[in-house]
């Protein structure tokens, strides 16, 4: 088994090194509750590369005899998140080398993929929005392709990418519906916008839900 890379911590707030001194640093790692720099930490030789050209990243990192992840604390999501990368400086150009190479052979694939997931959006929008009026058959046309629309859009982590959503399970499909009656034919988002808690604004506008999906359902 290969075993994990260092990692390197971009720091939120000014941190100075348990060993040296130094700072304020922009990456630190930690040893044993204690922050040290790259220098003292032996990864002084590496240099930062961020994360966006998942290939030069990919490259940078197989031409890199050692190389570090980075990450950064995100408060709102509470865990860490990749920034990037450090590798050598060398293993970095050459990677760049090679991606210069084959740019515009990347650049065709990128375009077929892009076509080929476009098309298989529209099919699975379409599949989504057929699911919904049959367990709904009298949601309007229109609302039914606007959910499937909105609940199915790649990477946004809608309940329509999750995995029960891809396959048109009835409970996940069930609950985009939901989801649509509930801010665009409640008073939640008002509720929300007047500082009641997301609980209580979901108690209060769960009997019109249920009504609006019951006449959904009516054959």
């Amino acid at each position: 088994m290969t075993p994990d890379p260092p990692v390197v911590i971009q720091p939120l707030k000014s941190r100075t090194c348990a060993e040296c001194q130094q700072g304020p640093l922009s990456f630190v790692v930690l040893e044993y509750h204690r922050a040290y720099c790259l220098d003292c930490a032996d990864l002084g030789h590496l240099v930062y590369l961020p994360r966006g050209d998942a290939a030069l990243t990919r490259r940078a990192r197989e031409a890199s005899s050692l190389w570090a992840v980075v990450v950064r604390h995100n408060k709102r999501r509470t865990r860490y998140e990749r920034q990037g990368v450090l590798v050598e400086e060398d293993a970095l150009a050459r990677a760049e080398d090679a991606c210069l190479a084959d740019a515009d052979a990347r650049a065709r694939r990128r375009e077929r993929d892009a076509a080929r997931r476009a098309a298989e959006d529209v099919r699975f929008t379409a599949a989504l929005a057929d699911e919904i009026l049959r367990l709904f058959p009298r949601c309007p046309p229109g609302r039914a392709h606007d959910i499937a629309s909105y609940t199915s859009v790649r990477g946004s982590g809608r309940v329509g990418r999750a995995a029960a959503g891809r396959a048109l399970d009835e409970g996940a499909v069930t609950a985009a519906v939901w989801a649509s009656v509930r801010h665009l034919d409640t008073e939640y988002d008002c509720l929300l916008m007047q500082g009641i808690s997301r609980r209580q604004a979901r108690a209060r506008v769960r009997t019109v839900i249920e009504g609006v999906l019951a006449s959904w359902r009516a054959r």
